[in-house]
């Protein structure tokens, strides 16, 4: 019962024992106990209280009742008078007790009081005790952690005891209060001897361990993941309680990796270098002459070895071979095989990709920081670079060091999603390093174009000069290589240097003697490089388009040449005579005589022309659907200078009486779909 409770109580009892004073009348609260009849209640229901009488005859009351014949509700009020002097009594006796009760109350809340306070004293004590169980746990060492420290073997039950200790260690070190007190001056030197003792038998059992790691054909990431990771607890403990220590493990295991990493690498570089494939020399540009060979030249080699000096060929498949695991040197080379060198770029750098990533994760979960990644792979990138400058600084192979530039692109991606930093910065040197080189050879080639000897290219064939054919593969090469990097500064280049393969064709086509040779060796030579663009694929873009203007140009320069070679009299009166009005200058009149000639030469020979100019065009073009479309236009063209000189016939006084001479536009039309079905 609450303080309130009980006070409450004690007024009321204090006010019952005292009914002078406050003039107490029971009645005022008991009422009348007298029962009234109720007249206005309801018939009650006498069914089965026969049966109910005869089942109680044996009680003795009941049997009393039923004798004397009372009546039930006089009896009834009889009783209730009684309950009403039974409780008057007891109230009676309630009050004469209210004195003992206030007192009983007052005792029971000084004893309320009493607990309380005891309580709290206890809480006290429970606290403290608390405390002194949590300080002797936490400063006592229990001889079985003694025994595993000094004597025990490192293995999980000592890297569970190791924490124990830290633990230990830890508050000592973290509460001042723990310092000050006179349990630590008996336990502390123990302490610190078991530090100690664990510092150095740690020390020493991983040292073993990294001396595994320079085993000859060990596999280090192994030897990492299922040895090392499991004691990584150990370098921990040494950071927080041993940190001289801790920094010698740290520079042995830098020295270790570095040395194995870098003897891995020079190893691996050395068996690569015996698969290289030299592709193309200093003296491999696109405008250099191939027949002559002197002190500094090289005699022409077979182009199956020497095709990919300008021509991408299948060494576009490196890039799609990209995440391929890196080549096993000893099996290339008992299969005798020999690779481009961005073959071997790009399994070097897939090694060290996967290497440098193993190694980067390795060191954040072991030693817990990111910086040693750096110092053990200084010794790996130097070995690299030594490698990589001197074959850079005499690589003259411009599609090999695109490639080489292609494949770092997609290297940095792979560390990208991997989420791998750590080659970031040696990733975009060795780009830096690309992009100058790849420059100067592309120069070197736009060189060779402006500089070229036009006497010494020339050859007098008017089929496809090789330095076109170089020129049509080498820019394939490069817009292919372009196509999902969209290098503006590599366009401009291209750009460069089709305005010198522009100036070059057309110096080599003014040293052939008819102007008809010079026309049909530029088609042939247009023709050829637009074939070659459209087998690169659909993105030749302006420079396929600006050689297809060309080639539409000389055609038609071509079908004007041909014809005139052919039927010269009648062009010539068709341009000059037939579009005269003879209303104007009626002396200049075009008269029956003056056109007899033309009709009666063209219907005596045009079939034999024709065939002449098949047979031409069939020798001249090196592409015969190129040729048979120019045989088609030429012909066509034709058909226009006949039409207009019927149509000029018409109108001549007395030209009707040439029709027996004129040959049907329908027999010509035939005839040239006779030649239309060679396609």
């Amino acid at each position: 019962m609450s303080d309130i409770s009980v006070d409450a109580f004690g007024q009321a009892m204090g006010d019952f024992s005292n009914p002078e004073k406050h003039g107490f009348d029971l009645g005022a609260y008991v009422g009348d106990l007298a029962f009234e009849e109720d007249s206005g209640s309801e018939d009650i229901s006498l069914e089965g209280l026969q049966q109910e009488l005869e089942e109680c005859e044996s009680d003795e009351v009941v049997a009393n009742i039923l004798s004397s014949g009372a009546k039930l509700r006089e009896y009834a009020k009889g009783v209730e008078n009684n309950l009403r002097k039974v409780e008057l009594d007891s109230i009676q006796d309630y009050i004469k007790e209210s004195d003992n009760l206030v007192s009983l109350h007052d005792q029971i809340r000084d004893c309320d009081g009493i607990l309380s306070q005891m309580e709290t004293l206890l809480s006290g004590f429970q606290v403290a005790e608390s405390k002194l169980a949590r300080f002797v746990e936490d400063i006592i060492v229990p001889p079985k952690m003694i025994d595993v420290i000094v004597d025990g073997e490192v293995n999980e039950e000592y890297m569970r005891t190791l924490e124990i200790l830290s633990k230990k260690l830890k508050f000592v070190e973290a509460d001042p209060a723990v310092k000050s007190s006179k349990a630590l001056k008996d336990v502390e030197p123990e302490l610190d001897k078991l530090r100690q003792k664990a510092i150095s038998k740690v020390y020493d059992f991983i040292v073993q361990k990294l001396i595994a790691l320079r085993k000859p054909k060990t596999n280090i990431q192994i030897l990492q993941q299922s040895v090392l990771l499991k004691y990584k607890y150990i370098i921990s403990f040494l950071k927080e309680h041993g940190k001289e220590v801790f920094m010698d493990v740290r520079a042995a295991y830098i020295d270790t990796m570095n040395k194995v990493l870098s003897a891995h690498f020079r190893a691996y570089i050395q068996a690569l270098e015996k698969l290289q494939l030299d592709i193309a020399t200093a003296y491999d540009l696109i405008g250099v002459e191939t027949r002559t060979t002197g002190l500094f030249s090289r005699a022409r080699e077979p182009l199956k070895n020497r095709s990919a000096v300008f021509a991408l060929g299948e060494r576009i498949k490196i890039i799609k071979d990209i995440d391929q695991p890196a080549l096993i040197p000893h099996i290339a080379e008992a299969s005798s095989l020999k690779y481009p060198y961005e073959v071997l770029f790009r399994s070097l750098h897939k090694l060290l990709m996967d290497t440098a990533t193993s190694e980067y994760i390795f060191c954040d979960d072991f030693f817990g920081e990111e910086s040693i990644f750096y110092e053990i792979f200084a010794g790996p990138f130097s070995v690299i670079d030594e490698h990589f400058n001197p074959v850079l600084s005499n690589c003259f192979d411009a599609i090999g060091l695109m490639l080489m530039i292609r494949i770092i692109h997609h290297h940095q991606l792979i560390m990208s999603r991997r989420r791998i930093p750590c080659l970031d910065s040696y990733l975009d040197k060795v780009n830096i390093s690309l992009w100058p080189r790849f420059k100067m050879v592309f120069d070197s080639h736009l060189s060779s174009l402006r500089d070229a000897n036009v006497k010494t290219l020339w050859e007098d064939d008017v089929h496809p000069h090789y330095v076109m054919r170089r020129y049509a593969e080498f820019t394939a090469s490069f817009i292919h290589l372009n196509v999902e990097y969209g290098d503006g500064q590599l366009d401009i280049n291209l750009e460069r240097l089709r305005m010198a393969v522009d100036a070059l064709i057309l110096k080599l086509s003014k040293l052939f003697p008819r102007p008809k040779q010079q026309i049909v060796f530029l088609i042939n030579n247009y023709d050829m490089t637009i074939a070659v663009l459209k087998e690169a694929g659909p993105e030749g873009g302006k420079i396929q388009m600006h050689f297809e203007e060309l080639l539409k140009s000389n055609t038609s320069l071509f079908v004007e040449e041909l014809l005139v070679e052919h039927f010269s009299d009648l062009i010539k009166f068709v341009k000059s005579r037939a579009s005269e009005d003879s209303s104007l200058n009626p002396e200049r009149s075009i008269t029956v005589a003056e056109v007899e000639p033309l009709v009666k030469d063209f219907g005596s020979r045009w079939k034999t022309a024709i065939e002449l100019m098949h047979k031409d065009i069939i020798t001249s073009f090196s592409n015969f659907l190129c040729g048979m479309e120019i045989l088609r236009a030429a012909l066509t063209q034709l058909l226009l200078y006949y039409t207009r000189l019927t149509d000029c016939i018409k109108k001549i006084p007395g030209g009707s009486g040439l029709n027996k001479d004129l040959v049907s536009i329908q027999s010509i039309m035939f005839e040239i779909r006779k030649y239309s079905k060679t396609f």
